[in-house]
């Protein structure tokens, strides 16, 4: 499960690195998905450290 959600949040994350930097329009909705996916690889690190 834990993999799963790493994988999940690097894909958020470079979705919206393209939707940024790109000439997508897209929204509010881009930056909630970037916040969850910096907290899901936060945990990640957090729990791998302790």
């Amino acid at each position: 499960m834990g993999n799963l959600l790493y994988i999940i949040a690097v894909i958020l994350v470079i979705i919206w690195a393209v939707s940024f930097f790109g000439e997508y329009a897209t929204g509010g909705i881009i930056h909630i998905l970037l916040v969850i996916a910096i907290i899901a690889i936060l945990l990640k690190v957090i729990r791998r450290a302790a």
